[in-house]
């Protein structure tokens, strides 16, 4: 599990340096990647939505071990 969530954690990091340059200079790196709502793209966006859930796990783990 440690491993999954190790991988999630880095697509996590992905996610938010695309949505840290789109707050920034307005350019969505995945839609120019992929397209604009491309099935490809939102797989990608579910991708990383998933993976912010599975990190969720990652917090209560640090919360049981205080």
């Amino acid at each position: 599990m440690e491993t999954l969530q190790k991988i999630a954690l880095i697509f996590t990091i992905i996610g938010a340096v695309v949505w840290g340059i789109y707050g920034l200079f307005d350019i969505n790196i995945v839609a120019a990647l992929f397209g604009n709502q491309t099935m490809i793209s939102r797989i990608v966006y579910i991708l990383v939505g998933l993976c912010g859930l599975i990190n969720i796990g990652i917090f209560f783990s640090d919360l049981d071990r205080k």
